[in-house]
């Protein structure tokens, strides 16, 4: 579509050149607006419900049409309506590398070349690591709407207070709680299953990615994505080294490596059980926002009624020694296959700190800008959610899905052997190195 855009271009400055011949001016050289904008995303039946409502609110102010329409398997879908000649004015991606191929394609506009959009804006106000994600031969390509947090360790309240034990706000309080849990004899530090089906494997990916961002900061870990810092080199090797240190050390995981290689990721109920080690009992689960959707169907009907008794969060704890405290996570994308000055005005708008007002009371939203205002998340839950993002030092989507497919394959397969024992971390990150 990047095709026809630029004819359109060219015609419309032509144009505008020859009516500036004939006396008449042009300030934009630019297709003429139709007052439409169309967007087409993944986004879920409520969040895309709570996207439309807040586009709905900018039409009433901008008089600009604006149809959001979620694709149900989004990355296969758009490449079909793009060979079909459907592509939209704007798209949201659930993954940077979609957008990315887009972009090398010809099929994307950039955004230093939309005019109207005014880009040093929401790039003032993102997380640092946002700015960048979608940066293609020095050009911006796309930047983020919406983002979800990985990291974050739920845990039990009740059973805190119980014990006398504190949130960590620093890794050597998190250090000091894992080995008071075990002195005490109350249960297993974590619950850390990575079993998925088909997918086995990417939970331990997410805990790798997180203290590589964390220890290197984002220069290094997109470089690590781009194959350029290896899964031998020290930089991965500490993470390896820190993660090894919180899931295999004895105590620390019921089963240990064996047991979480078979264990399911959304197997929660450890952590609502008070019977200690000899129920299975465990204080802590790193994992995504997500993971409240495992929760037992009891403790989702707590956390509705903003009831934290039984289940709470955290930011995951930074190591001192590392470059600062990273958030990882993911979220939507905006790419542009078309524009006029309407769709330069939708994009001024979903590029900004404003979007959320409605998706944050009525979904899983998370707001990928440092200036959002947090008062707008419906409860405490969500609240510490969005300002492990808004306090971020910096943010790294996550790694995995943005590496080559064979190379996110193999992290999954020799993650998993790694975990289980069955190979040390040098072969593993040799087998995965070799798939670049």
């Amino acid at each position: 579509m990047k095709k026809a855009s630029r004819f359109f271009v060219v015609t419309a400055a032509t144009l505008a050149a020859g009516l500036a011949l004939a006396g008449c001016s042009s300030p934009e050289a630019e297709p003429s607006s139709d007052n439409k904008v169309v967007i087409y995303g993944g986004y879920g039946e409520a969040q895309a419900a709570a996207f439309q409502e807040e586009l709905d609110a900018f039409s009433a102010e901008s008089g600009i049409d604006i149809t959001f329409t979620s694709l149900a398997s989004f990355d296969t879908d758009i490449k079909v309506k793009i060979e079909a000649g459907e592509a939209p004015d704007i798209a949201l991606w659930p993954q940077p590398g979609g957008l990315l191929d887009q972009a090398e394609a010809g099929n994307l506009i950039a955004l230093e070349d939309i005019a109207g959009l005014d880009l040093a804006a929401p790039k003032a106000t993102l997380v640092p690591g946002w700015d960048t994600l979608a940066v293609q031969d020095g050009k911006t390509y796309g930047l983020p709407v919406s983002a979800n947090v990985k990291t974050l360790v739920f845990y039990n309240p009740s059973q805190f207070t119980k014990y006398g034990y504190t949130v960590p706000t620093t890794d050597a309080e998190m250090t000091a709680l894992i080995e008071k849990i075990k002195a005490d004899k109350s249960g297993y530090p974590f619950c850390a299953g990575i079993e998925s089906g088909g997918a086995t494997g990417w939970p331990i990916t997410d805990w790798l990615e997180q203290y590589v961002l964390d220890y290197n900061g984002v220069d290094v870990y997109n470089q690590w994505i781009a194959g350029d810092v290896t899964f031998d080199s020290p930089e991965v090797t500490k993470a390896a080294d820190k993660v090894a240190s919180l899931l295999f050390t004895e105590g620390n995981v019921n089963g240990g490596g064996v047991s979480m290689s078979t264990d399911g990721f959304g197997n929660t109920a450890p952590l609502f059980e008070t019977g200690g080690k000899a129920a299975g009992q465990c204080f802590m689960i790193r994992q995504g926002s997500f993971i409240t959707d495992f929760f037992p169907d009891a403790i989702k009907a707590e956390l509705a009624a903003n009831d934290y008794t039984h289940a709470d969060v955290f930011a995951l704890p930074a190591p001192s020694d590392g470059a600062g405290a990273g958030v990882l996570g993911g979220g939507d994308t905006f790419g542009v296959f078309n524009y006029d000055a309407d769709v330069a005005a939708v994009l001024n708008f979903i590029a900004s700190d404003k979007v959320g007002t409605v998706m944050a009371g009525k979904s899983s939203f998370v707001s990928p800008h440092k200036t959002f205002d947090t008062s707008l998340y419906p409860n405490d839950l969500g609240k510490k959610v969005g300002e492990t993002m808004a306090n971020a030092a910096f943010f790294g989507f996550d790694a995995s899905d943005q590496m080559p497919s064979e190379v996110n394959a193999e992290f999954w397969a020799a993650g998993t052997e790694y975990i289980a024992g069955k190979i040390d971390w040098p072969t593993a990150a040799g087998r995965i190195q070799a798939k670049y």
